[in-house]
């Protein structure tokens, strides 16, 4: 796991729960379980959380967020997998080829993922009457049990919803990503190439 990855989780967490809280203060829920929420702002988000259900709230939905580090490296696991299977078939990609395989990669990541963002995003909500004994740091045990309760309630589905937004969001952006980078990296190897004709 990527230890720079691991520690800005830890450290953005609050923010991350605090910013979900209030983005979603004042929604209307169809499922009971919610317990909805008043905040005047940042500070006293921070302060009612901390207050009514203990510091260690803040880090509501860190496990999840843990096992998320990984999201890219599913992505490049994927990317370099399309990009061999291509280039034994030709000698070159085309900007298209490496704009294609990088949505597909990001795609494939992000579906593979998601049911851990629901639950992510569910944990630092946290205002829920579901599993309330074991909600400390989105522990494995609730994790699986809110999983179950997802299925339960929605089927199996039901940890994919919004999924198409998701994929709309990170697609675009990662194959543009990985279309700037073998751009970047072709021309370094070029300009490399270049500079050691000369010493020659």
């Amino acid at each position: 796991m990527n230890a720079k990855g691991v520690v800005n989780v830890l450290l953005t967490t609050p923010l991350w729960v605090v910013n979900t809280r209030l983005k979603l203060q004042g929604a209307k829920f169809r499922n009971e379980d919610i317990v909805p929420t008043n905040y005047k702002g940042i500070i006293d988000a921070f302060h009612q959380i901390i207050r009514d259900e203990g510091i260690l709230a803040l880090w509501n939905g860190t496990f999840p967020s843990l096992l998320l580090v990984f999201n890219p490296a599913i992505q490049f696991m994927f990317y370099e997998g399309l990009k061999r299977q291509l280039l034994k078939k030709r000698m070159k990609l085309s900007s298209l080829d490496v704009f294609i395989i990088g949505a597909v990669a990001k795609a494939i990541a992000t579906t593979v993922t998601y049911p851990m963002q629901t639950v992510q995003s569910i944990l630092r909500f946290g205002r829920h009457r579901l599993n309330p004994e074991n909600r400390t740091l989105g522990s494995l045990r609730n994790i699986l049990y809110l999983l179950h309760q997802r299925v339960r309630r929605f089927g199996i589905m039901g940890l994919y919803k919004g999924l198409e937004a998701k994929l709309l969001q990170t697609v675009l952006t990662a194959a543009l990503m990985f279309l700037v980078y073998e751009k970047l990296t072709a021309a370094t190897f070029t300009v490399m190439g270049l500079k050691s004709a000369h010493k020659h």
